[in-house]
């Protein structure tokens, strides 16, 4: 991975290594024209360069923030203040207010070289009454540094998304494998009734309430249950003298 001059983030290099390892395309970049426009060319070529070598793909699009990086299915929106204008911070701040209504994840990247403009930037944040964290502002020493936070804040987000929906899918598994044997264990409480038939039942009616309002032609039709079988369902969930009786196995 290619690093500024004189920084080496080990997190940044270990975000190369997990994305050349589990993936071929680690996301998607889109740059504002706009701001590429204001920039050194030098400073494009090392986005350039930077981003190619962690796999992700550079487009120029004319969109309201500076980037906006697609990774693991969540889009994540950035401000990129490369040159702090201690005289001209109003613009600023207005468009982080702006920005934030409207993409869910936002943060803002300021390059604050010197302490005189750091101290402008802090006096000028409770100037604007900006919340904590609404949107979230990264102050850097470099715009080569800024940038590297950029691509590390965008993957973390991205994999942090990942993370997310396959708990939700396991958890969704976890669901339905437990609903599944709740199923089975009530429809084979049935006399007569095992797994295959329970089995069958589900696939053609899908619940025990569905079950419970099928017909004796309905299950005959929809499943091959014999015609007792089909009879005994049917006296088991309408009969009362059949289902409260006791059942000796």
């Amino acid at each position: 991975m290619r690093q500024a001059e004189g920084y080496g983030d080990p997190m940044v290099e270990n975000l190369s290594s997990k994305v050349k390892r589990n993936s071929v395309t680690a996301g998607v970049c889109m740059m504002n024209n706009s701001w590429r426009d204001q920039q050194h060319t030098s400073f494009i070529n090392f986005i350039s360069s930077f981003l190619t070598a962690n796999s992700f793909r550079l487009n120029f699009v004319p969109i309201s923030p500076d980037f906006i990086f697609n990774c693991g299915g969540l889009s994540v929106a950035f401000i990129f203040v490369t040159q702090w204008d201690c005289c001209n911070v109003e613009t600023i701040f207005c468009r982080a207010k702006k920005l934030k209504g409207q993409f869910a994840h936002l943060y803002v990247v300021v390059n604050l070289p010197t302490k005189d403009q750091n101290d402008s930037f802090v006096r000028s944040y409770f100037k604007y009454e900006m919340q904590l964290g609404r949107p979230t502002f990264v102050p850097v020493q470099d715009i080569e540094m800024g940038f590297e936070k950029i691509v590390k804040i965008a993957h973390s987000c991205g994999v942090c998304k990942q993370q997310e929906v396959k708990s939700k899918l396991k958890a969704e598994r976890n669901q339905s494998v437990q609903g599944m044997e709740n199923f089975l264990r009530v429809v084979t409480s049935i006399p007569g009734i095992d797994n295959h038939d329970a089995n069958a039942l589900n696939q053609a009616i899908g619940s025990i309430e569905g079950i419970a309002k099928a017909s004796k032609e309905f299950i005959l039709e929809a499943t091959d249950l014999s015609a007792e079988k089909a009879e005994t369902i049917v006296r088991f969930f309408r009969d009362s003298k059949f289902y409260l009786c006791p059942k000796i196995n």
